[in-house]
Formats: C-alpha cells, structure tokens, sequence
C-alpha cells in the first residue's frame, strides 16, 4: 500500500449505508477518514466504523455549520470534504497525492470538477459537468460559510484547480431528488427573506428561463440527452420555486404573520 498523506477525509452523513463504505474506499491515501453522524436509522455508523473511520455524533445544525464542525474534528490541518454519494476518481487521487509529494501544498484551497449521474447517465455538459467544487483545503486558511444549504469554501488566498473528477454517483430517485430541491428551495428563500431580498414578477419569471438557456443551450446540456434536459428542467423549475417561495414569505411578512416553521 502507498504511504498516506498527512490529510483527513471528513465526511457528513444520515442513513448513507449503502454509500459511505465506497466514499470511504475511494481516498486510501488519506491518513484518517471522519465521518459525523447525524441520527442515522440504518447501519451507516457501524459500515463506517468496519471501514476504518472515526464516528462522532452531533444533532444536524445546518450543511454549513455542520461541515465546519466536522472539519474541526479531524486531526490533521488538511482536508478533504466529501459526501457519502461522492468517490474520488483515480486520476483525481493522483493528482491530490503528487501535490504532497514536495510537502504542504502552495494554495490554501483547491477545487475539483465534479461529474453528476443523473437518470443513470453521467452527464458532460450543462449544470452537470463540470460543476467546480472546492473540497481539499487548509482548515487554517480556509473554511465553510455557516449557510444553511448550498454552502461554500472561502479561503484566504487563490483557489487552483485540480486534475481529475469527483464522480457523484447519487443513486437517490426521482422522487426523492425533487423532494430534496423542494427542501433546499425553502431553505433558501428564508434565507433570502432575512437578508431583505425581494422577489418581484420579472425575477420569478425570468430567473428560471435565463438558467435553463444558460446550461442548456450555452454550456450544452442538450448533448445529454434526456437526462440532461431532466437535469436542467429540474433545476430551472427550483429556481422558480425558489423566488416563488420568497414572494410567499413576503407576503406572509406583509400581512403580519409570521413565516411558517419548518
């Protein structure tokens, strides 16, 4: 086996068994593996501990918060974040390694394509691919906002590209994939809503339109074929919903009632 590097995989999960074993799996070269746990109902703790891994507990707070807690976990300063659905691509290991060989890497962050299957097809263009993600970084030097969904990495510092894919091999349904849009789309609006944005007739009908021309026809998604314009249907509609959803709590706010709870 080839030495591992003074990094630590660090991983968030909820009822990931059928995944984290191969998340785990796919970064050998990672000197730890931890995983936090939110409450799994399936056998999530005991595959990732048979795995190698570090469980720790902790009640969810948010993808944000929740990622930085993890990250203060790990041992090491280095990280790669990854979710359970997530495997790093041969390639893509190769490329974290060599930057080690020399010792600590030059930048504080480091982003990777992402390459998404959806419909069980990996798509090449449009919305999913190449979705660039920082996931490598120097916990001193860089960290995830505290948003409650599509979180980030900030760094202090350039943020360079790495060679190679980080292939999300998401399995979850159709179903269970608009579910979760519905969810992040909620999420968003409040938090939209608490900053005083507001969203006016053109902005809910425009933002969906401009998305989909753009990865549908600027950055071809139409070469995907079926699942592709999927892909991006689905997510031009999200965006609808999204502004849509913020109008709904304007209006609430106006009428003197409070937002809904989750």
């Amino acid at each position: 086996m080839a030495e591992r590097i003074p990094l630590s995989l660090v991983v968030i999960t909820r009822d990931a068994a059928p995944d984290i074993a191969a998340c785990i799996a796919s970064a050998p070269f990672a000197a730890e593996a931890v995983v936090v746990d939110s409450g799994s109902r399936d056998d999530t703790v005991d595959v990732a501990r048979a795995s190698g891994a570090r469980v720790v507990h902790r009640e969810f707070a948010g993808f944000g918060p929740q990622k930085n807690f993890a990250v203060g976990e790990a041992r090491h300063d280095w990280v790669l974040c990854l979710d359970a659905d997530e495997r790093v691509s041969p390639v893509l290991a190769g490329a974290i390694r060599a930057l080690f060989e020399r010792g600590a890497p030059p930048a504080p962050a480091y982003a990777m394509a992402r390459r998404n299957r959806f419909l069980g097809r990996w798509l090449a263009h449009g919305e999913g691919y190449p979705d660039w993600n920082v996931r490598l970084f120097d916990r001193r030097r860089a960290r995830w906002t505290d948003d409650a969904v599509h979180e980030h990495v900030v760094a202090d510092g350039p943020v360079t590209r790495l060679a190679g894919d980080l292939m999300h091999a998401s399995a979850e349904s159709i179903e269970d994939y608009v579910a979760k849009q519905n969810r992040y789309t909620t999420l968003q609006a409040r938090a939209m809503h608490a900053r005083g944005e507001r969203a006016g007739f053109a902005r809910i009908a425009l933002s969906p339109l401009t998305r989909f021309l753009r990865f549908y026809v600027v950055r071809g998604g139409f070469l995907d074929g079926a699942p592709g314009f999927a892909h991006i249907a689905i997510g031009a509609f999200a965006s609808f919903l999204k502004y849509t959803k913020l109008r709904g709590l304007e209006a609430r706010a106006g009428s003197g009632n409070p937002p809904a709870g989750p």
